[in-house]
């Protein structure tokens, strides 16, 4: 019977991970650096299983390379949900092109230095994401409200497991040099599972990722803090959530909210952290719950109906906004409220 490395199985799982997020069916534009990714990682678990799969040795010329290109397009994925400006594109690709020829280059010249500039790169960019999210799930101004949560949690654990990747990579050079060749397979068998985390919240964060097709700049000069501004900010968000409906528009991003409300993305973030203590996709889900709890109450839509109307676009998300508003479920809501007289909307509480 012929020996199928673990890796293998990986890279099957990775390609049917690619098909199911790439077949989405939306009008947005996918987040190509992510879908990238996944591709990437499955191609790399290829590698990982010819090299101590089948003793392939050449293998391990390429690997580094594609190894190196991982982070970037992790990077480049995030950036697409932060940054409303794409102008210097040209630039930021011959950047983040370096660290893949830097390694192709070492990989010619000198194998031993190989690892450790790996180990630079995950640690690089592991920073530079995360300083990219320094203002927590507010900072993916254009993710949907929807998964905005979700898909900050994401790509943090992406972050950190960049981070746990190169500490393996560590561990294995220790093992190379130390002269314990035999159980460095293990550790990159271990390793392989690491990329696999990687790709699947990066998948998951991808899921989320409506990038409008053409991004408008909004004014984004944050004035110093204002109690009457900060009231007069919300003011106008709550008008354009209770007498508009701005909620159910289910790619409704922090950008899209900026731009109707005429107010700079970062003084709406700011006004919301203050007064509520909650961050902008958590304030419109509850809104989008609201919605959800009055129609329950006094409709006979099934719950499906109500959560597209309500301007969620995935059960997962929905129930989860639904029991951290509510404290329990929405099957749950209508047999205790239905036939109240009167529905509490639970943003009064």
């Amino acid at each position: 019977m012929p020996f199928v490395p673990l890796p293998f199985v990986v890279a099957l799982l990775l390609f049917i991970l690619l098909w199911v997020v790439a077949r989405r069916e939306d009008e947005a534009a996918p987040n190509l650096p992510l879908l990238g990714l996944i591709l990437l990682a499955a191609l790399q678990s290829i590698l990982t299983g010819l090299r101590w799969g089948y003793g392939i040795r050449e293998v391990g010329y390429i690997a580094p390379v594609s190894a190196a290109i991982m982070p970037s397009l992790l990077y480049a994925g995030v950036s697409r949900l932060v940054r409303t400006s794409h102008r210097r594109w040209p630039a930021l690709l011959m950047l983040h092109a370096a660290p893949a020829a830097i390694v192709m280059l070492l990989v010619i010249v000198r194998r031993d230095a190989v690892d450790m500039a790996l180990v630079a790169i995950d640690f690089i960019y592991a920073a530079a994401i995360l300083w990219l999210l320094r203002s927590g799930a507010d900072g993916l101004r254009l993710a949907p409200f929807d998964g905005a949560v979700p898909a900050y949690r994401a790509i943090i654990a992406a972050a950190l497991a960049l981070c746990l990747s190169a500490l393996v990579d560590m561990l294995v050079s220790f093992e190379l040099a130390s002269g314990h060749g035999d159980r460095a397979a293990t550790i990159i068998g271990i390793a392989n599972l690491f990329i696999l985390v990687i790709v699947g919240v990066a998948a998951a964060a991808a899921s989320q990722s409506h990038v409008p097709g053409t991004l408008a700049d909004p004014i984004d000069q944050l004035s110093p803090p204002d109690d009457g501004e900060d009231a007069d900010t919300i003011a106008r968000v709550n008008e354009l959530m209770q007498e508009k409906k701005l909620y159910r528009d289910a790619n409704l991003n922090l950008n899209r909210l900026a731009r109707r409300a005429g107010i700079p993305a970062r003084q709406i973030s700011a006004a919301i952290n203050r007064a509520t203590t909650r961050n902008v996709s958590q304030y419109v889900n509850e809104h989008r719950i609201a919605e959800a709890c009055r129609l329950l109450g006094e409709t006979g839509q099934s719950v499906t109906e109500i959560m597209f109307a309500a301007g969620f676009q995935t059960k997962s998300n929905f129930n989860r906004e639904f029991r951290r508003v509510t404290g329990t479920t929405p099957l749950a809501w209508r047999e205790k409220n239905a036939r109240a007289p009167s529905l509490a909307s639970p943003l009064s509480s």
